[in-house]
């Protein structure tokens, strides 16, 4: 399926460029000059051009929010549709003109834009030690990608380009030679905050025990006498005060990603999405199987002197927490589809701003699809359902109906409500395909726990062989499947070329590189051409590794429409 996409999507201006990272500083010349003596030594026949990547300063920022800001002002047109009116404020109640200021807001914008604009030259920019290279086919591309250009692996580091709309910008002013610190940096930080999420776990579990809450809460022995009150307190309310907590998680781990270095959002989706994973299942199952409490699990895991008792622990810890685990689905698994259906966040945002702030012209922003949140969601509940068919099967049909409503209210949202910016080209798979494996391994073990219980070598032999089975799958597919998400077929590639070259397609694609890839709505495509800086943008050029990353400026692919020339959908 990855190759019929590759093959049957439109023409991607990605596939023609390659990021260099690590350009070694020299004081003789700028860094445009090193990458075009560079790729005109050593490429010569398929090198094509390239672009430099700047590290806007604060002039390009105020620049750059001036002109989104002149932009939905034009778009209000107040003084040509409407009369000032008088209204409310929705928390004082006082009055306000609201038009007369946004007309005031309006003029002075433009004077700003006017300013900035005039008084942002080149000297302002600073180059950074990474750049876009172009190439006239896609196998120059992916050859020149793939392997060393120095002897020092830590200079002249290129990669495949992330899509146009893919591509964040901030991280690619990150020192290379960062890059290595920073993984480690991030490791640290995601497993430290999934210790820390222990205490909420354990609160959450000391809640679904009544001895417990009785022993540490002596005031509730009485309600939790009373049926209602005691499966309130301990079946619904600890898994919902789980999924309150849980909303923490995506954000801090997409800033923990973000911080990771990665060049294309796409890739920093990935990395949070891996991390919400571990994530989830750690906090969700191991810890709520194993543990009501910390002590609890260093006796458990005490009591393993021995791998073979894994599987007997296993099968004797899940029905304790079958309550609890059909719970969850039903309030995170049912309650989140309908939540995501309503899409409340926008909804609740859009109330405040219209009948608090008294914003009747605001429009909500559009929307790409949160892998990072769903994926993790959707194998927690494959594993969930893997583990506990054996011992609690009643949690079956409330998977299926979940999965079932799943199936279309994404599909849905997918296709009316997300806008696709960028396509992901199904780099999520393997992931998908690790947490079917792990599910059913664990599945299998959980099997041969409950056989030795009830004492049944002869199903218990049946078992083993399924595990070893299993195992053999997976390393075939890891053979024969996982290179193709890794890397591009090199067949495909010159077949596309050829076809290009064929129909005339080839220089259309080769003019239009620079806009697909023009950093700043203020810059022409024109004025990053290859050999178009000269020695006087030296004084603002700096030495890589004493650049350190800012925020991400509001830079976006402009007028150049890929729709027009390579026929990717537009955004609804």
């Amino acid at each position: 399926m990855r190759l019929a996409h590759i093959t049957g999507s439109p023409l991607n201006p990605s596939h023609f460029t390659v990021v260099v990272r690590a350009i070694p500083w020299s004081p003789e010349e700028s860094y445009s000059d090193s990458v075009r003596k560079f790729f005109t030594r050593y490429h010569e026949s398929s090198y094509l051009s390239h672009q430099m990547v700047y590290r806007s300063g604060r002039v390009q920022k105020l620049m750059s929010n001036a002109g989104k800001m002149c932009k939905i002002l034009k778009d209000v047109s107040i003084e040509q549709k409407h009369k000032p009116g008088l209204y409310h404020c929705g928390f004082c109640g006082a009055h306000s003109d609201s038009f007369k200021i946004l007309s005031h807001e309006s003029e002075s914008a433009r004077g700003k834009s006017f300013l900035i604009d005039d008084g942002c030259g080149g000297k302002r920019k600073k180059v950074c030690a990474a750049a876009f290279v172009f190439f006239k086919t896609r196998y120059a591309a992916v050859v020149t990608s793939q392997v060393l250009h120095s002897s020092n692996p830590m200079q002249w580091v290129t990669q495949l380009a992330p899509e146009p709309h893919d591509v964040y910008w901030s991280n690619l002013w990150i020192p290379y030679g960062q890059l290595w610190i920073r993984k480690i940096a991030t490791l640290l930080a995601a497993v430290a905050f999934m210790l820390v999420f222990l205490l909420p776990v354990t609160i959450v579990q000391g809640m679904t025990h009544a001895d417990k809450l009785q022993k540490t809460l002596p005031f509730l022995e009485g309600p939790l006498k009373k049926k209602l009150i005691s499966q309130l307190l301990t079946g619904y309310l600890p898994s919902v005060v789980l999924i309150v907590a849980f909303y923490t998680v995506p954000p801090i781990m997409m800033l923990i990603s973000t911080l990771e270095g990665s060049i294309s959002r796409s890739g920093r989706k990935k990395s949070a999405c891996f991390k919400i994973l571990y994530f989830t299942i750690w906090n969700v199952f191991v810890m709520n199987v194993f543990t009501g409490t910390v002590i609890d699990t260093v006796g458990i895991i005490n009591k393993l002197d021995s791998v073979k008792q894994l599987p007997a622990q296993l099968a004797k810890a899940i029905p304790a927490q079958a309550k609890f685990f059909m719970t969850y689905v039903l309030s995170s698994g049912w309650a989140g589809l309908a939540c995501e259906l309503m899409q409340l966040y926008p909804l609740l945002c859009n109330f405040i701003r219209r009948y608090i702030f008294r914003m009747k012209d605001w429009a909500i922003g559009t929307m790409s699809f949160p892998y990072h949140t769903e994926i993790p969601r959707l194998l927690l509940f494959g594993f969930i359902g893997f583990t506990c068919s054996i011992m609690v099967p009643l949690i079956l049909p409330f998977l299926l109906v979940y999965f079932t409503l799943a199936y279309f209210i994404y599909r849905n949202q997918i296709i009316n409500v997300y806008i696709t910016k960028y396509e992901t080209g199904g780099h999520f798979w393997p992931l998908v395909h690790n947490t079917v494996i792990f599910s059913l391994v664990m599945m299998q073990i959980i099997a041969l726990g409950v056989f030795g219980i009830r004492q049944s070598p002869i199903s218990s032999g049946f078992t083993i062989p399924l595990v070893i089975f299993t195992l053999l799958f997976n390393q075939y597919c890891r053979q024969r499947f996982l290179p193709v998400f890794k890397n591009h077929v090199a067949e495909i590639l010159i077949d596309m070329d050829r076809e290009d070259e064929k129909y005339g397609r080839t220089e259309e694609i080769h003019q239009q590189l620079h806009a697909a890839y023009c950093q700043s709505p203020s810059t022409s495509p024109d004025s990053s051409m290859a050999g178009s800086y000269h020695h006087q943008e030296e004084d603002s050029i700096q030495d890589p590794e004493n650049v350190t990353p800012g925020k991400e400026a509001s830079q976006v692919s402009p007028s150049w429409s890929i729709a027009s020339t390579f026929g990717a959908p537009e955004p609804i």
